[in-house]
């Protein structure tokens, strides 16, 4: 049986930030609407909500910190296309806006880093609810992932 990746596998998360060094701006997606740039913005706004450092509305319930939440952290199949983003990290919206690529996937290597370290200081997912480190870092690794072949790397 395969373990499932994380990023407190050095391994799982050394894997995730090779493939964003070749991720381009020019990388065509190959679903949604987000650019190459904004998913990287996305991803680090997205990392900064266990911290308190970027707010979002909530929209947990019992079935999305239960059922979605299980199902999203231990199915063996990747995860969907076309789930709406939330406005705080759409850089459309509220989502802090993409400035310079390579900076901007700077801070993004340094935000998978940061987030990689346990942290007693975490705060809720606004979907998921609150979650342990394991699941933190099993969400972590899936959301990089999952941007990461929305543009084929």
């Amino acid at each position: 049986m395969a373990m499932k990746k994380t990023f407190l596998n050095s391994n799982d998360k050394a894997e995730v930030l090779e493939r964003l060094s070749r991720l381009r701006p020019d990388s065509p997606r190959k679903w949604g609407r987000m650019n190459a740039h904004q998913a990287i913005c996305h991803l680090e706004d997205a990392f900064k909500c266990r911290t308190g450092e970027k707010g979002s509305a909530t929209k947990d319930n019992w079935f999305s910190r239960s059922i979605m939440k299980w199902v999203a952290l231990n199915s063996p199949m990747p995860w969907p296309h076309g789930i709406k983003t939330m406005p705080a990290f759409d850089q459309e919206i509220d989502g802090t806006p993409p400035e310079d690529f390579e900076r901007d996937r700077a801070k993004l290597a340094a935000a998978i880093e940061r987030f990689s370290h346990p942290s007693a200081d975490s705060k809720a997912h606004p979907i998921f609810g609150l979650m342990t480190e394991a699941e933190w870092q099993r969400w972590g690794y899936l959301h990089c992932d999952h941007h990461l072949r929305q543009f084929g790397v």
